[in-house]
């Protein structure tokens, strides 16, 4: 899958591969001397303190009322360290771009922890039937009282899949428009014959994956073990949707950064959106 999730960001963007060097002179030039900016972003309340401008380069607040608060210029410079520059995929033009788009005098753009239109995909282990298998959980916020709580909102888990194999094709099996006139007693036969069942669902008929996880955990099939990875996928800025990913690695340009992005519309983020959920 990670493969495919690679393949398809890839193909997304449709941007040409630029050299490491190319890409690295292209931002400093951008952001001037940043180096005393560069920081590792070890947290992911810190990404969105410095994403909004609301940080500084020693980890000290700005709050309202600072002059450096929000300022267009200081957050133009640091979005542009909030990325992966190692990933040659995302091109200098398209951060200049994201950059200038995000901290417009105009009406600048931020990211609120508690508005939504943000998850987590966390990369876990379970034991499922003696067996360890990966399960990917989609988390989201929501509020809780007097302050806000994470659930999981979606599941992809590979051994559900092959359970629905619905038949959408024209030879596919159906119960008789007059079934009702029989009492439906060919149900017998349709069930009894066929190993696919959901072929006499509606049309629009999803499986939840998160009812048949929370099933099989309760019945003490789905055991869960650790969490391998975690990253996080933002759809709240009109028009842009990206990844960020935790990079462990010596250096500045580590911790929480954005190692995907794309410029797409807003139909267009339900697409991916589904991909994500493996719904494709």
């Amino acid at each position: 899958m990670i493969r495919m999730k690679r393949l398809f960001y890839a193909l997304l963007l449709s941007f040409s591969i630029l050299s490491a060097g190319q890409v690295s002179a292209q931002v400093i030039d951008e952001m001037g001397d940043e180096s005393k900016l560069y920081a590792s972003t070890k947290l992911v309340n810190q990404f969105f303190r410095r994403f909004n401008g609301e940080e500084d380069e020693k980890g000290e607040r700005y709050y309202e009322g600072n002059k450096n608060f929000h300022d267009p210029a200081i957050r133009r410079r640091y979005i542009g360290i909030l990325f992966d520059n190692q990933n040659t995929m995302i091109p200098a033009s398209l951060k200049k771009e994201f950059a200038q788009e995000m901290t417009d005098k105009a009406g600048q753009k931020f990211l609120d922890f508690h508005s939504g239109n943000w998850m987590a995909e966390v990369n876990a282990l379970f034991t499922y039937q003696g067996k360890e298998q990966p399960v990917t959980l989609f988390m989201k916020l929501q509020p809780q009282r007097l302050g806000y709580e994470w659930v999981i909102e979606e599941v992809y888990f590979e051994p559900f899949k092959k359970y629905f194999n619905k038949d959408t094709t024209a030879s596919k099996k159906f119960l008789h428009p007059m079934s009702h006139e029989l009492d439906f007693m060919n149900l017998r036969k349709a069930f009894q014959e066929s190993e696919n069942p959901e072929s006499y669902t509606p049309d629009e008929f999803a499986p939840s994956y998160l009812t048949l996880f929370l099933y099989e955990m309760k019945r003490g099939n789905l055991k869960f073990k650790t969490v391998r990875e975690v990253k996080f996928h933002f759809f709240q800025l009109n028009n842009w949707y990206f990844e960020v990913s935790q990079f462990n690695r010596s250096g500045y340009n580590s911790g929480w950064l954005i190692s995907n992005i794309v410029k797409t519309s807003e139909e267009n983020k339900k697409a991916i959106k589904n991909y994500l959920y493996g719904k494709n």
